[in-house]
Parts: C-alpha cells; structure tokens; sequence
C-alpha cells in the first residue's frame, strides 16, 4: 500500500478566483494537471474541510485546500529511451544537460518521462543503488521548471564522493536568472535559513519550519529596466533555495508563479532559471572537472524581449 502524503494549501491573494486544478497544478510541482484533477475527481481534496470534486472550482483568499497525494509505489522506474543533452561521462558519472519541464525522478503523478527514466535506458542499468529504485544516480536535484546541468553517479563509491563533496558544500554551481526590479548594490549575499512553508506545506519559505541553513551569493550581470539578468552561486542546496531567497529580497524570478507574480511577463513561461556551471572533483582521478552550458532558446528569447523593452524605454 503506498504512503500517502497530506498538504495544507491556504490560498493567497493573486490565486483567488483561479480554478482548483490550476492552484494545485501550480504547487504540486512536480505532478502533471491531470493527475491533479484525478485526485480531484477521486475525493483526494477538500476545500474548507468539505471535499471538492470539481476541477474548475474557484478558490477564494484564505480558502484552505488540502490534498492528499500517495507516494509512488517501489520499482516504478523504468528505462525509457529519451534523448539526453550529455555533456560529459565516463564510468563513473554523467553530467546532462536537462530541459526545462522534465521532472528529475519519478514522483507522485509523474511515474514516466523523468530524467531517471532516461538514465536508466542510457546507462543500461549502471547507476549508483544509494539513493533507492526511484532515484538511482541522483545526487543532487534542480526544479522540474529549471534547466540546465545536473550530474548523476554510475556506482556508489562515486556517489559517495559526489554527495560528500556536497556535504561540503566544494561543488561548483552557479545558475543565470532573470528576476524582477533592479538592484541598488552589484552584488550580494542571502545568507537566511529555509524550511517548509507554515501555509503551505509544498511551498519553501525563509524561516519556516525545521529551517536549515542556506546561502547564496548573487551578482548582477545586466540591467534590463524593471528586471535585472544575475548570477547566482549556491553554498548550500536547499529546496527551491534561489526561488525563495530571490523572492524574500523583492527580487522574485520571472515566470515563477509560486514565489512571484501570478501573471507571465514577456514570454515567460516558467522560471527563468539555468543551472550554467557546474564543477567537480572527479570521485577517481581527484581532477577538478568544469563544465558550462548556454541557456535554452526560450530563456534567450524572454532576455532578448527584456533588452528591447529596455532600451525602448531608456530612448522613449
């Protein structure tokens, strides 16, 4: 029998008059709309204590939703043969290149189409154990809304180094975003604990509960009038942590609807997060290993909307 997971939802102001399964959708990130619905259509949600089986129910400020998701069942992962973006491997890791909309590993809703499925298929079954059936390989995650490089190990010791590196917080990563308002300093440091959101459960907050420590460092690269182009560099890994601390300084992401503005902004259909660089000590040789991505035609296309805009309005 598969565990079953309960959220609390206490929907915010910019959600009010929004239908049910798009509130859910929203912050059950990593399920698809219509496995939302089908929770919906199966008694899975209650609106204010009474259970509500219309997907196009309205919300209200202040309703309080709560949803119940089962976890998935062992062994569901299976090989499927999707493209991948590799841009390195060897015996021991593989460092992709993950498009934006696909899910790390199989979760709730979304049994299939993962990054673990297509890993498995490729590396014909070799990948670490440490992590579970669901998760063999993952050491580390970026949102399903995030593209970019994420490293998987293909045996345990490799695992070992890679998460202990982690641990110790040596590994390289820095992401582009683009975030909304400018910034009066070039650069800066978020140095605030996160935890799971006192509202809502899915969310990530800044001081909330079970709080860990989390620290990001940014830099301004280019001013785009109201939006800002910024890099930031990750010290520690937590859920959402760049979303969250962007949001909590008035600089949310755009496209993020979670922790921004509900309404898309110049082409922006998710995020506008890449994970650019990622560096390593490879767990055999002790080589330092670098590698950088461009980002994806669609974040080039917001940013190259957001420049026009920007100087339209410093020549209007």
């Amino acid at each position: 029998m598969a565990e079953i997971n309960h959220y609390e939802i206490t929907v915010d102001e910019k959600y009010s008059g929004t239908r049910l399964d798009l509130v859910l959708s929203v912050t059950v990130e990593e399920s698809s709309r219509s496995y939302i619905q089908k929770l919906i259509a199966g008694g899975s949600v209650t609106v204010n204590g009474a259970v509500e089986t219309s997907k196009k129910y309205k919300v209200a400020e202040g309703d309080v939703v709560e949803i119940s998701v089962p976890e998935p069942e062992e062994l569901t992962a299976e090989p499927e043969d999707i493209p991948l973006d590799i841009v390195y491997e060897d015996s021991d890791v593989i460092v992709v290149n993950k498009p934006a909309g696909m899910v790390v590993h199989p979760a709730a809703g979304t049994p299939d189409g993962t990054l673990v499925n297509a890993l498995l298929y490729h590396c014909r079954g070799s990948l670490s154990s440490i992590n579970g059936v669901i998760r063999p390989g993952i050491v580390h995650r970026i949102d399903k809304d995030t593209s970019g490089l994420i490293m998987a190990a293909k045996n345990d010791a490799a695992h070992r180094s890679l998460a202990a590196q982690l641990e110790r917080h040596s590994v390289t990563r820095a992401y582009r975003a683009i975030v909304y308002n400018a910034f009066r300093e070039e650069e800066g440091t978020v140095d605030a604990p996160i935890g799971r959101g006192r509202k809502n459960r899915l969310r990530m907050e800044v001081y909330g509960i079970n709080a860990k420590n989390a620290v990001t460092h940014y830099k301004v690269t280019e001013k785009l009038g109201r939006f800002s182009l910024i890099e930031c560099r990750l010290e520690t890994g937590r859920t959402h942590q760049i979303r969250v601390h962007m949001a909590y300084i008035n600089h949310p992401l755009l496209g993020d609807s979670v922790y921004g503005p509900a309404k898309q902004r110049a082409g922006a259909r998710r995020q506008m997060l890449h994970a650019y660089l990622l560096g390593f000590v490879h767990p055999s040789t002790g080589e330092y290993l670098e590698f950088e991505t461009d980002p994806p035609e669609d974040f080039e296309n917001v940013l190259s909307n957001l420049r026009r805009r920007a100087a339209g309005e410093r020549h209007g």
